[in-house]
């Protein structure tokens, strides 16, 4: 393995799914490409790892439709070469009050995008799914036929293994502690273990750590807050364990209002369904509390409400924890550092808790912007460190 001082075309900062992703598609062109990741690969310490994902295509922002579109083509296309599957097909549904903004949104754009689409209200929402989901009167449902589960950790290492095929070099327990401009062009990367390497191009994708090596090599502080999440799953009764698993047309879910409920239907675990509140409690990703989930009360009321009774709402049996890394819009930050290193160092970050479904395409982005300097995949105002006040 090339040891310091190696000069590369790109060196990739962070091997979770964001990192991974970009690696696979610089060594698929061709780059010299070094991922690094500060931990084991594939460890359980940050926002990519775990049993499943969500994809689905119903937002109420209008530009992450057809960045979602695409991932779902270059899911399949990735699991073409790698020889297994990471993504499971299912339908969606939507559910909220009906005067809900984010579902009127959801509608709205579905209806720009030209998304097929059903808008159901309560007794349709109980044909539709053969009495396993129930919605108050005065709420709306929307079913589309978008949606499906990811395996994360596999989906990581499926990216890692496709681009060491295409010649990447990757290495693990490699803490990066700086990045300097190199005087002609590039960048040095410093590690904790005393190792340099020398890029043309650099790629930071470390997730929740992002706001201390950016301000460490930059002085910037961006408004990215590391939050704590947790992921539950609950136990279906016995004889409905059938009724609510992927294959049995079940689909994946979220419900917008007072709080955000997401799901999943049995996969990972057989009799278990996963079944979640978007948000968490702020941390330091070095000095997790690893303490409580948020919410659980109104999770647990939602999980009886909804199932109808075929699913114990007392306790989950098993809770995974996680962590998101929050902009204040829950846009992503896809950018240029700028400042003394110019267009040299991207920044892949912020990616909200709903980023994982697209980092196939995230990958592909972050790629152009360093082979091209720009990308015709999504209008980047979006996702611009410029739409932040930077505190330096």
């Amino acid at each position: 393995m090339e040891g310091s001082n190696s000069q590369f075309d790109l060196i990739v900062i962070g091997a979770g799914v964001m990192g991974s992703s970009t690696a696979y598609q610089a060594a698929k062109q061709g780059l010299r490409t070094l991922l690094l990741e500060q931990f084991d690969f594939l460890h359980h310490r940050g926002s990519s790892h775990g049993e499943s994902r969500t994809i689905r295509a119903t937002y109420p922002q209008y530009h992450y439709y057809p960045l979602v579109i695409e991932s779902y083509n270059l899911w399949q296309q990735a699991e073409a070469q790698v020889g297994y599957k990471v993504y499971f097909k299912a339908h969606h549904f939507d559910m909220a009050p009906s005067d809900d903004p984010t579902i009127l949104a959801v509608i709205d754009n579905c209806r720009k995008h030209g998304i097929p689409h059903q808008i159901l209200h309560r007794d349709q929402v109980a044909e539709q799914f053969s009495g396993r989901i129930d919605i108050p009167e005065n709420w709306v449902g929307l079913s589309n036929e978008h949606g499906g589960v990811i395996k994360p950790t596999k989906a990581v290492a499926m990216f890692q293994t496709l681009a060491y095929n295409h010649g990447a070099v990757l290495k693990d327990n490699t803490e990066v502690t700086d990045i300097k401009k190199e005087d002609k062009e590039g960048v040095v990367v410093f590690t904790a273990n005393g190792e340099t390497f020398r890029g043309k191009k650099c790629v930071v994708t470390v997730g929740a750590w992002v706001n201390k090596l950016v301000k460490r090599i930059s002085g910037f502080e961006l408004p990215i807050q590391p939050l704590e999440v947790h992921v539950c799953y609950w136990r279906i009764k016995e004889g409905h364990e059938g009724k609510f698993s992927i294959g049995n047309d079940f689909p994946t879910f979220a419900c917008s209002g007072k709080v955000y409920v997401y799901g999943t239907p049995a996969l990972e675990y057989p009799g278990l369904i996963k079944v979640a509140v978007h948000g968490g409690n702020p941390c330091d990703p070095d000095k997790r509390k690893w303490g409580p989930t948020v919410m659980m009360d109104e999770l647990k009321e939602w999980v009886e409400g909804r199932f109808l009774g075929m699913v114990h709402s007392t306790e989950p049996v098993v809770k995974q924890s996680c962590m998101y890394s929050m902009t204040p819009d829950e846009d992503f930050v896809i950018d240029f550092l700028g400042g003394e290193f110019g267009k040299d160092v991207v920044l892949g970050a912020g990616f909200s808790g709903h980023g994982f479904k697209m980092a196939p395409v995230i990958g592909k982005i972050l790629t152009e912007l360093v082979v091209d300097g720009e990308t015709k995949e999504v209008d980047m105002k979006h996702f611009s460190i410029g739409r932040f006040k930077i505190a330096s």
